[in-house]
């Protein structure tokens, strides 16, 4: 038993060889307090047996019969005890050690650890500055690739002389456009809506998720061209639509316009959205009344019977004070403002036009006359020249 501790030992001395410095001093120093523990009991152990051999020698009268074996046998008991007694110390002392080391290796671990396990911040925002726009960039991927993407519901709002069915081919949304493109291209596509000469303006809102509502805002109708029975819309815009309306859809007062050439139209409609609407709503019709002096000049037809001669561009300007003249005027008049401005009734203006047509008729009169008198003459002269052509065609005969 005494060899397999003293085995043991030994083999715990060579493990220790294995280990660090500290280990090592602090095994040096248990085993040099183990030794002085030894010699202690050592000392302890001879007095013992100090007194065991005094007791002894008082009954080896009694006891003469006993064998040497057992004495030594007794001493290795002894020996025993005192080597295992300190080996136990010792392997104590070690594990002892050993687990305060171990202790304080894990120590050092779960700080090393921790220390790990803690990542820096920067490198977590640059972990997202990658992951999020990539996340991203799949996300929007796979909605493009969906039937969602191009999922439209398209209405109109506010059309009056167009059909929704036309603003939706004048901005030219088609089925397969992607609806993110209609909410980065809006202002394209409102420019495109107002293609038709209808649309004043146009404004394409969206509302989550795919609905879409255009709306419309068309020009005004400020008068109608007339040719015969047919009436045609001229825009506050300046544009003469093509196509006649029905008598029917006419309003009950509108003002006509006896001429359809474009320059004179736009020029028209521009002088006309600078007045009053009031003075606007008192004309009843406008025709080309061009004169020697003024080729635009045009005469107003108002609701009340008079005219005003005016010319076109500068109707804006001059026509407004026909609102002063009207008060002085007591019967239908005819304001000219031609040159300057003043004003004859329309008895005034008849009686006018009756002499300069008995005046045309006269000179058309003595123009006939004119004519018929140079035809007598040139009809007498040549029966003139005819008998004188006979004459001598008789005397050439007669030689």
């Amino acid at each position: 038993m005494s060899k397999d501790k003293k085995n043991e030992g030994k083999e715990i001395l060579e493990e220790l060889k294995e280990l660090s410095e500290w280990q090592k001093r602090n095994q040096e120093y248990l085993k040099k307090k183990a030794e002085e523990e030894a010699a202690l009991a050592e000392e302890k152990e001879k007095e013992r047996q100090a007194r065991m051999g005094e007791e002894s020698e008082k009954s080896e009268d009694q006891e003469s019969e006993t064998n040497p074996e057992d004495e030594e046998s007794a001493k290795e008991k002894s020996e025993e005890k005192v080597a295992s007694s300190e080996g136990d110390k010792d392997e104590e002392e070690i594990k002892e050690s050993g687990f305060k080391e171990d202790e304080e290796q894990d120590k050092k671990d779960t700080k090393e650890k921790t220390a790990k396990a803690k990542i820096p911040g920067l490198h977590i925002l640059r972990a997202l500055t990658i992951l999020f726009p990539s996340l991203l960039l799949l996300i929007v991927s796979a909605y493009l690739l969906s039937p969602y993407a191009t999922m439209k519901d398209i209405r109109v709002e506010g059309t009056v002389q167009t059909t929704a069915d036309d603003i939706q081919q004048a901005s030219g949304i088609q089925d397969s456009d992607y609806t993110i493109n209609l909410l980065l291209d809006k202002a394209k596509y409102e420019e495109q809506i107002k293609s038709n000469y209808w649309v004043e303006s146009a404004q394409l809102v969206y509302q989550f998720p795919t609905k879409f509502t255009i709306k419309v805002k068309e020009y005004d109708i400020v008068a109608y061209y007339v040719s015969g029975e047919n009436h045609y819309p001229i825009l506050s815009s300046g544009q003469l639509e093509t196509s006649a309306v029905s008598l029917v859809s006419l309003p009950e007062t509108y003002l006509s316009v006896l001429f359809n050439d474009s320059e004179q139209i736009k020029t028209f409609t521009s002088e006309l959205s600078q007045i009053s609407p009031e003075l606007k709503a008192a004309i009843q019709k406008v025709e080309l009344a061009p004169s020697k002096v003024t080729s635009d000049l045009i005469r107003l037809t108002m609701n009340d019977s008079d005219e005003v001669l005016v010319p076109l561009s500068e109707m804006s300007k001059k026509l407004p004070y026909y609102s002063k003249i009207k008060p002085q005027l007591s019967e239908p008049s005819v304001v000219d403002m031609e040159a300057g401005i003043y004003s004859y009734t329309v008895a005034d203006k008849l009686i006018m036009e009756a002499e300069e047509k008995a005046k045309k008729e006269a000179e058309e009169a003595e123009k006939k006359q004119e004519e018929e008198r140079k035809r007598l003459e040139e009809e007498q002269k040549k029966q003139e020249d005819q008998s004188n052509r006979n004459q001598t065609t008789q005397r050439s005969s007669r030689r």
